[in-house]
């Protein structure tokens, strides 16, 4: 049980990480992107629209490489143009950010159903989930060390250095200390020469494309091409906000506490016996312990495990 639990929790886990992610980018830029999960959602819009076009195209002979790399670009762009909008109507309008997120995610949930409903043929769906899902041929071969950490399609691995890079970046680079500087105190940054609006756009971008992996990953590896339980996603996505907190705005803790976040949402399904009250109760876990680990860090009052300081403040240059 606890071998098919790990399995399990490492698989879902790769959803909350990429939005997990995305969200630490977007947040570290000092904006609050409620919007994540339509933004998920319009990820998993834009995958799948790529392996329905490439199916269609390569049905005989398809490519392992050529489809993994053309629906993770689209799904890539499609998340990116959605939080496009979100950067547009927070960091050139000024729109509240929290009302604007919210927004683009009832958008981006029924812009994903409507989308998928008459634009999309979902025939070739399983096909395409068997290649993308596809694990390491010599990971059978390493008995329970392969079956555990190897057994895994490539978004998945994927997902981990993503967030490696993104720790790295934001810890190790100038551009990363310099988007950091926007989040804490975008009027010092401006005053120093940095260019405040393009690194809050690129940030929403990215981070948005990155989320936007998490719902396509779900969908095309997670459920195996089954398109009935699409509607989690929208779930997963606040999850992925919570996680955000859970793990310190810190994109290489977000690996381990999405295996964490994973591991509590199923393991209602792994227990025998348990009612459908029970079954709720347990997805609350998430949701609990992050607010335990936010009344622990306020309490504790240091600085490092704070979010940025002007996250969720629309930024007036005329009034520095």
């Amino acid at each position: 049980m606890f071998t098919s639990l790990l399995i399990g929790s490492i698989s879902l886990a790769t959803v909350f990480l990429f939005g997990c992610v995305g969200e630490i980018i977007t947040e570290k830029a000092g904006h609050l992107n409620l919007g994540i999960p339509g933004i998920m959602c319009a990820g998993t819009a834009g995958g799948c629209f790529a392996v329905d076009l490439y199916m269609k195209s390569n049905l005989a002979n398809p490519s392992w490489i050529m489809l993994i790399l053309f629906t993770i670009f689209m799904a890539f762009l499609f998340a990116a143009i959605i939080g496009g909008i979100y950067a547009l109507l927070t960091v050139s309008l000024r729109c509240n950010q929290n009302i604007t997120g919210l927004a683009i995610t009832t958008f981006g949930v029924g812009f994903t159903q409507f989308f998928i409903d008459n634009y999309v043929d979902r025939t070739n769906f399983d096909a395409a989930s068997k290649i993308i899902s596809k694990s390491l041929s010599f990971s059978s071969n390493l008995g329970w060390f392969g079956k555990v950490f190897l057994s895994y399609g490539i978004l998945v691995y994927l997902a981990i250095i993503i967030a490696i890079l993104c720790s790295i970046f934001l810890n190790k680079t100038k551009a990363g200390l310099r988007l950091r500087a926007v989040g804490e105190s975008p009027a010092t940054a401006d005053a120093v020469g940095i260019n405040v609006t393009k690194y809050k756009y690129v940030a929403i971008l990215i981070g948005s494309g990155i989320a936007g992996l998490g719902g396509f990953f779900y969908i095309m590896d997670y459920i195996g091409g089954s398109w009935e339980n699409a509607a989690t996603i929208e779930a997963l996505g606040w999850l992925s906000i919570a996680l955000v907190m859970f793990t310190l705005w810190r994109p290489t803790l977000s690996i381990l506490g999405s295996i964490i976040f994973a591991c509590f949402y199923i393991l209602a399904f792994k227990i025998t016996g348990v009612s459908f009250t029970q079954m709720a109760a347990l997805k609350l876990l998430p949701y609990i312990v992050t607010i335990i680990v936010l009344i622990a860090t306020s309490i504790r009052g240091n600085k490092n495990v704070q979010p940025p300081a002007s996250l969720g403040l629309n930024y007036f240059r005329e009034e520095r």
